[in-house]
């Protein structure tokens, strides 16, 4: 999910350069919205590791 992120960000930096200002809004707008899911999706699951995982052995 953050490789398109990165993919959605690069191009609305394409877009921008080049002047095509809606595309370049629309492309910001789901490279934000994918990453701010990956952040989401990334928080639950260290919280069901922390939960739930495995402790190290003890020696």
């Amino acid at each position: 999910m953050l490789y398109w992120a990165l993919i959605f960000f690069v191009l609305a930096l394409i877009a921008g350069l080049f002047g095509f200002g809606g595309i370049a809004a629309a492309s910001a707008s789901i490279a934000q919205i994918l990453f701010f899911i990956f952040l989401v999706v990334f928080v639950i699951s260290l919280i069901a590791h922390l939960i739930t995982g495995r402790r190290p052995p003890t020696v």
